[in-house]
């Protein structure tokens, strides 16, 4: 008995030796197999300190070579709590919290947590960071704290370009306008720093820091004119105070020529080194009360670019668009004296349309007159005259029907109904600029291809691009998407577009020993709101174009009123 009870016991045994051993093989093989990678992973981030060294942004020129956006040497702290000696903890948080000005027991915990790196400060001036470092030396502590070089974006003209510019994350990651466009371009490689340590945060004999270099970004010279900038954003803001316009405005000036931006300003503008404090003061009054959501809708508002991003309806300013149309069709001539009569009021489909002096007609005109007069029954008639297929055509290649392609983010496109669902009545306001909507970056682009000959260039914003590394400078040509209308047809236009500043609805833009060309327009913002957009669109020389326009003011209540031919003595202070 005692034999079979030890041979079982023994059997037993082996048993759960065999159990146990294939149990182990499991493991180990799981571990190996299936896990390994993983651990691995996590033993090298135990083992090996890595920080990471950020490359200066690249610079971001006037076309002048103006400095507009640049990268300064800052310096970022980080902290190895392992690596920190227990006797030490509290004495290395109290300093960093007190140079730094941080909350000592936020510091503490980050001290005091079993990780390989910490970062406690970012974005530190030299000045501040010598007051850690000689603290350092004079308490003897070499090891657990490094201050890494580090970069920081600054504006040297504060709220300049604000728009076109953007501003940069606590990353140094473009956030809009062009540091956001070009981002890849600007911000170059990051470099790091690698240091093997052993499993108690102890140095490892015979290792060596090693570094790598970070890579700098490129740098971009754009089309921006900043004297021409300077200007625009300073008589904007005075257009938009004394004429009380609630929702601001905004001015392009481009080159027709080349498609070169040279100023594009946003009324209100905000200041690119402080990009999060907002910049009217009725919400800065009530902005601790406001909710997470509110201010960042109001943050959003506050940057985005009204120019490229928001649409409105262009009222008589669009006119230019018939205009162009109907001569380029033979539809119509300039100066066909008494070929139109204006009665007050066009009937469409049954629907009776005025024109804006109904009460006292502009009576016999010729297409030069009709334009001067800015009268809206001539240009439904030619509207009519050149039909839906053919006057949508026109808004395809002038660009209303796509966007512009300028190189910033957010642009937005025209909005226009389907051709098909277009009747009549529909073509009739179109014609005359209203129930449709246009970016002003749209009506820049029309205006400059009729200036331009009648040849359409894209427009840009950059137009070099140089490497940091060779200063090797990559030139952006110019691009010409094609002709829109003749020659002969847009000087006819531009010929006109003279006679309105010269005589008609347009006479406040004239300039003194300039030959200024342009139009003035007026509509409601949206249906039923009781509010207006007011515009002017320009050129000058008439000869020779050189400069191209657009004022956009959203509406005005001031004493003046809302009519666009009220608001173009702005024009005669840009030219």
């Amino acid at each position: 008995m005692k034999d079979i009870s030890r041979k079982r016991r023994m059997k037993n045994m082996l048993i759960c030796a065999i159990i146990i051993l294939f149990a182990l093989i499991f493991r180990v093989g799981w571990i190996q197999f299936v896990s390994g990678g993983e651990l691995q992973t996590l033993a090298y981030e135990q083992q090996t300190l890595d920080r990471k060294i950020n490359p200066k942004r690249g610079t971001i020129y006037d076309r002048n070579s103006n400095e507009l956006a640049v990268s300064s040497t800052v310096y970022t702290i980080t902290i190895n709590p392992t690596n920190i000696k227990d006797e030490n903890k509290e004495k290395v948080a109290r300093a960093i919290s007190n140079i730094f000005d941080l909350d000592y027991e936020t510091i503490l915990k980050r001290v005091k947590k079993r990780s390989s790196i910490e970062t406690v400060a970012r974005k530190q001036e030299k000045e501040v960071v010598d007051k850690l470092s000689n603290w350092m030396i004079e308490n003897n502590i070499d090891t657990g704290i490094n201050i890494d070089e580090d970069t920081k974006r600054y504006y040297p003209y504060n709220t300049l370009a604000s728009h076109i510019i953007g501003f940069c994350g606590s990353d140094n990651q473009g956030l809009g306008g062009i540091e956001a466009k070009y981002d890849e371009v600007l911000q170059g490689t990051k470099g790091r720093i690698t240091r093997i340590k052993d499993a108690a945060g102890g140095e490892v004999d015979g290792t060596i820091e090693k570094y790598t270099d970070a890579i700098d970004g490129n740098s971009l010279v754009t089309t921006i004119d900043m004297t021409v900038q300077s200007i625009a954003e300073k008589y904007l803001e005075d257009a938009c105070i004394d004429n009380k316009c609630t929702d601001g405005g905004n001015v392009i000036i481009a080159d027709p020529t080349t498609g070169d931006i040279l100023a594009m300003a946003t009324y209100p503008a905000y200041n690119l080194n402080s990009p999060y404090k907002i910049n009217k003061e009725d919400l800065q009054q009530i902005w601790d009360s406001m909710s997470d959501k509110e201010k960042s809708e109001s943050l959003q508002v506050m940057w985005r670019n009204k120019a490229i991003a928001d649409t409105y309806e262009p009222g008589s300013t669009f006119k230019l668009v018939t205009t162009s149309a109907a001569l380029e069709e033979g539809i119509t001539s300039t100066d066909n004296e008494g070929e139109f009569s204006c009665t007050g009021s066009i009937t469409i489909a049954g629907t009776r349309i005025k024109c804006w002096r109904y009460y006292r007609p502009h009576g016999s005109q010729s297409l030069r007159q009709a334009l001067m007069n800015s009268c809206n029954p001539i240009f439904i008639g030619l509207g009519q005259k050149i039909g839906v297929d053919t006057y949508y055509n026109y808004l395809n290649k002038f660009g209303f029907l796509g966007k512009t392609g300028i190189d910033l983010p957010g642009e937005a496109k025209g909005i226009f109904l389907d051709k098909e669902k277009v009747g009549p009545v529909e073509l009739a306001t179109i014609s005359f600029g209203q129930r449709f909507e246009v970016t002003p970056i749209q009506m820049i682009s029309m205006v400059s291809t009729i200036a331009n000959n009648g040849e359409r260039m894209k427009l840009r914003l950059v137009k070099q691009i140089i490497n940091n590394q060779t200063q090797e400078v990559e030139e952006i040509t110019p691009e010409n998407t094609g002709r829109v209308i003749s020659e002969k047809t847009a000087k006819d236009v531009l010929s006109m577009m003279g006679s309105v500043v010269g005589e008609g609805t347009g006479k406040n833009a004239k300039v003194a020993g300039y030959n200024v060309g342009g139009k003035t327009g007026t509509s409601e913002d949206g249906v039923n709101t009781n509010k207006y957009v007011t515009s002017f669109i320009g050129v000058a020389p008439i000869s020779n174009p050189k400069i191209t326009i657009l004022i956009t003011l959203y509406n005005p209540t001031g004493e003046g009123g809302h009519q666009g031919g009220e608001w173009v003595i702005l024009t005669t202070l840009l030219f």
